[in-house]
């Protein structure tokens, strides 16, 4: 008894988990971003900054786009926690940005386009 119980509540961890980032969610999350974002192979600077590469980036560093000196020297790495964190609330993560975004406040939309954006490498290559 005790051993199925275990073993339902390991499923249901790994179901969560596959759930919590889902890529192809993500996609679909990401077109809200689209319009001011790129990401992929030829992605270019637009009103934001490329997105490829973005897992480990620091912010404020992609070459040839005019950040905000808050951006720039917020100190912040990207990874998975500190993009959840600022794509709820952009301007509370990195107040004085000029992104304009009311953010993404569902948990899940969050993790799912932060697991699309980071199979990206800095050269938009698909590393899935």
């Amino acid at each position: 008894m005790l051993r199925t119980l275990l073993l339902a509540t390991v499923l249901v961890a790994s179901a969560n988990l596959t759930r919590a980032q889902d890529i192809d969610a993500g996609a679909i999350v990401f077109k809200k971003c689209a319009i001011c974002h790129k990401i992929g192979p030829g992605a270019t600077n637009v009103v934001g900054p490329e997105l490829n590469g973005l897992d480990g980036r620091p912010a404020g560093s992609v070459p040839e786009f005019s950040y905000s000196g808050a951006n720039k020297n917020s100190g912040i790495v990207w990874n998975e926690q500190t993009f959840e964190e600022y794509i709820k609330d952009p301007k509370a993560k990195i107040p004085g940005t000029k992104k304009i975004f009311a953010g993404i406040k569902n948990e899940k939309e969050a993790k799912d386009l932060w697991a699309y954006l980071r199979q990206f490498d800095s050269q938009g290559t698909l590393n899935r």
